[in-house]
């Protein structure tokens, strides 16, 4: 009982700071980041740890969901050169990059620890990128790519993760073998998505006149899917966002009207609900963490944190602003590139700054196993965790708050 009253007041201050946020104008996420942190360090306050399973189960799916059912498949298409550049590629150099300078700059960090941090810092978050440049009045080809790379960016991670804390455990490296799983997740996340997407098809199309079955079955699916990739071994994360780009174009093609305005209505309670609270409980984690460290380290590590959030701006902007010149070299070399997909200096700054890390760093660092195989320790779990979770803080509220006023600047 007393954890159901944390949670129904937790739930009634994100509401709260949510409307609060509207009226003094700054992005909802970072209100509710700011606030969690400050309720996190009230004494009085119970510790509530997040569990990395509930993220992974409970919140991620309908919101890969969500994002990917509003994203526009036309612009997706025309934008996946640039999306799969920077889902697929861009993530396991950002991987590389940070792994190393965490090996020169953090004592006692080695090559396995630093891939390992690597990888649970190397892709964006859909959430974040949707709740703070909603509103912000982007292009919709400068939302699609952001929303497309973080949709699929995570598959990417979590593959580089998987082979990273397997190094630690002491199990060889083989390139072959690395590539070889990476297909066989994507391509198999591929394939359960699209197979579930058309059972649903053919279920939908029998009870499309009743839209409370219909909107039961579409809020259920995206846990469904999910499960039943991960069961197999396969991306969860791409079974999820597929399912929701193929729902996106049937919805619009085949759905009674007053099915999809149940529909949308419905489903804007849930995503405003699940997107406030996860904020909310990433700020409140962090004051958790930052007691089981030690106080000398504390500020270190922040700098730390600092260092890298630059080194992945860095990398990320160099990345960025290479694909904008491809793109352009190719289409003047009048190769099969829409005109459409090109994009210009300021957007490509609007992409590198929009890139922030979010609840899936959050999950995976939180799931670090806190022993090795042996029944050993793992080495340095306690300072990967604050370090993944000050880089999600730093790079949520120095980026979030600060991009309103770039894209001003910019003029976009």
């Amino acid at each position: 009982m007393e954890n159901y009253a944390v949670i129904l007041v937790i739930m009634a201050l994100m509401i709260g700071i949510s409307g609060l946020a509207g009226k003094i104008k700054i992005p909802v996420p970072m209100l509710l980041l700011i606030v969690g942190i400050m309720i996190g360090f009230v004494p009085a306050m119970p510790e509530i740890e997040i569990n990395p399973e509930i993220i992974m189960l409970l919140f991620l799916p309908p919101l890969l969901y969500d994002a990917a059912f509003n994203i526009s498949f036309q612009q997706f298409k025309t934008n996946i050169n640039t999306i799969g550049t920077l889902a697929i590629g861009l993530v396991f150099l950002t991987t590389a990059g940070i792994a190393v300078i965490s090996y020169y700059l953090i004592p006692g960090m080695t090559w396995p620890l630093a891939f390992v941090l690597g990888s649970i810092l190397s892709a964006t978050d859909a959430v974040a990128a949707v709740g703070v440049t909603k509103g912000l009045g982007l292009s919709h080809r400068t939302m699609t790519i952001l929303e497309g790379e973080s949709l699929i960016n995570d598959a990417s991670a979590l593959v580089a993760y998987r082979f990273a804390v397997a190094a630690v455990t002491g199990i060889t490296f083989v390139t072959w073998k690395a590539s070889l799983e990476f297909f066989v997740v994507l391509g198999g996340g591929l394939l359960v998505g699209w197979v579930i997407f058309k059972a649903l098809a053919l279920t939908i199309g029998f009870f499309r006149k009743d839209a409370m079955v219909v909107n039961s079955l579409i809020l259920l699916m995206p846990f469904v899917t999910y499960l039943i990739a991960e069961h197999f071994g396969v991306s969860g994360v791409i079974a999820v966002v597929v399912l929701g780009l193929g729902m996106s174009k049937l919805s619009r093609n085949k759905f009674p009207d007053h099915v999809k305005e149940q529909s949308r209505n419905f489903w804007d309670i849930i995503i405003f609900l699940l997107n406030g609270l996860i904020f909310l409980l990433i700020g409140l984690e962090f004051p958790i963490i930052l007691r089981k460290m030690a106080h000398i380290q504390v500020w270190t590590y922040a700098g730390y944190a600092v260092i890298i959030v630059l080194v992945t701006l860095l990398i990320r902007m160099a990345r960025v602003y290479l694909q904008q010149l491809n793109l352009q070299k190719a289409f003047q070399g009048k190769r099969k590139i829409s005109e459409e997909a090109l994009f210009d200096s300021k957007t490509s700054f609007i992409i590198t700054w929009s890139g922030m890390r979010g609840i899936v760093s959050l999950a995976i660092a939180l799931g670090l196993p806190a022993t090795l195989n042996d029944g050993e320790p793992f080495p340095l779990r306690s300072e990967i965790v604050f370090l993944s979770i000050a880089v999600v803080l730093i790079s949520l509220l120095g980026q979030g708050l600060t991009l309103p006023w770039i894209i001003k600047k910019l003029k976009l």
